[in-house]
């Protein structure tokens, strides 16, 4: 019943203050964990929850299966990157509040490290032939790999008609110039009352859940760059993003191109490029914008503002999971914040698609890889990685 590394008992609650010697034994294992996890963890969030899911669980014995899938349950019900909110509870259960902390830093900085170092040489060197070629064939591939995120995501968000027509609502309001917060929220809260009023006996009256308003504010269009302003829009995206991590494409976008200026769309592009070809948290492409617009420090205050909010939201709320996940009117909110999210989702997914797909190439790269991946599973770190060789090679350096 042991953990391999010499740890308690699986399924145990947090520890007890005290006892320094274990809890220093903890520290150091989820430490080597999740600093290994945060280099080599390719794959999106799902990739990460199941690696998570065959190191704690099944190798080491730190938590059992049900345990753990109630954590994996915890995440979806706050905002936030769901596969290092599951590293930061894990790190909870496992060594307490330091545990909370080590687990977390440890997943975020090997990848945020390896995105900040591709962010100077793409500032460096972006523009050269050799890396508009890589480019040049990742950016259609990401496009595929966001279509494939649609498609899976889609076959549970949409769970009857009344979603799929909340979905479809989503989108058209998004496209009308309808800000993000709004729609996420609006739906969340939309589909409660709707399935509440639909309830023997419901009122549709009891769910009162909305964002802090400074959240919702737009912050202007076209400002010059203010590093408290990069640090405020990241902290506002990591509180209120539900959903899959492709969802901060359109609050990206949203942002830093629309409202502020500070990014154009090809480079909003690249960003999601590095994304894909690093691994630990999509939310590093935080890293990569932040350094493109504030150079180092830019890249250290997008990478604090978005990973800050999942701290504080594991801390919160993990006392309240197993009311959460009993409580009917949660669930039916969370329906509609995953339609409203899938809705953003699809629309970022066309706009950039017309930036990525310039040619028959493509075009061909986008339609062969959505096939790969939906038909045959592949890899998508290997997908982006065949990506950048064909683009190499269709645009060679003179």
């Amino acid at each position: 019943m042991s953990a391999s590394g010499g740890g308690r008992p699986s399924g145990s609650e947090a520890p007890a203050e005290g006892a320094a010697g274990p809890r220093s034994a903890d520290l150091r294992h989820l430490a080597g964990l999740f600093l290994r996890l945060g280099a080599t963890a390719f794959g999106g969030p799902a990739a990460h929850i199941a690696m998570m899911e065959d190191e704690v669980v099944r190798r080491r014995g730190w938590l059992g299966r049900d345990e753990f899938l109630d954590l994996v349950g915890a995440t979806n019900l706050i905002p936030g990157p769901n596969s290092t909110e599951l590293a930061i509870h894990i790190g909870y259960r496992r060594a307490g509040w330091p545990g909370l902390l080590v687990a977390g830093a440890c997943f975020i900085l090997p990848a945020a490290a390896i995105v900040w170092a591709l962010a100077w040489v793409y500032s460096a060197y972006g523009h050269l032939p050799a890396m508009e070629g890589v480019l040049y064939g990742v950016k259609p591939v990401v496009i595929a790999v966001v279509v494939q995120a649609l498609w899976r995501l889609g076959t549970s968000a949409l769970k009857n008609r009344g979603l799929a027509v909340a979905g479809i609502a989503a989108a058209v309001l998004n496209l009308a110039g309808v800000h993000e917060l709004y729609l996420i929220f609006g739906m969340g809260l939309a589909v409660a009352a709707a399935r509440r009023v639909a309830a023997p006996g419901g009122t549709g009256a009891a769910l009162v859940l909305l964002p802090p308003p400074w959240l919702a504010l737009a912050l202007g269009s076209a400002q010059p760059f203010q590093l408290s302003t990069l640090f405020l829009v990241f902290v506002k995206i990591g509180a209120v993003l539900f959903g899959s991590g492709y969802v901060l494409l359109a609050f990206l976008r949203s942002e830093l191109v629309v409202r502020l200026g500070w990014l154009t769309e090809a480079q909003l592009l690249d960003a999601v490029a590095v994304g894909q070809v690093t691994p630990g948290p999509v939310f590093t492409t935080a890293t990569f914008v932040g350094y493109l617009v504030g150079g180092h420090a830019g890249a250290a205050a997008a990478t604090a503002g978005i990973f800050l909010p999942a701290f504080v939201f594991v801390a919160a709320s993990g006392p309240l999971v197993p009311r959460l996940r009993r409580s009917a009117t949660a669930g039916a909110f969370l329906d509609g914040v995953n339609v409203g999210s899938l809705a953003l989702m699809a629309v970022v997914t066309w706009q950039l698609g017309r930036s990525a797909l310039v040619d028959p190439l493509t075009v061909a790269l986008a339609a062969l890889g959505a096939v790969l991946l939906l038909r045959f599973r592949l890899n998508s770190s290997w997908l982006v990685l065949a990506g950048a060789c064909l683009g190499w090679l269709a645009r060679p350096s003179p």
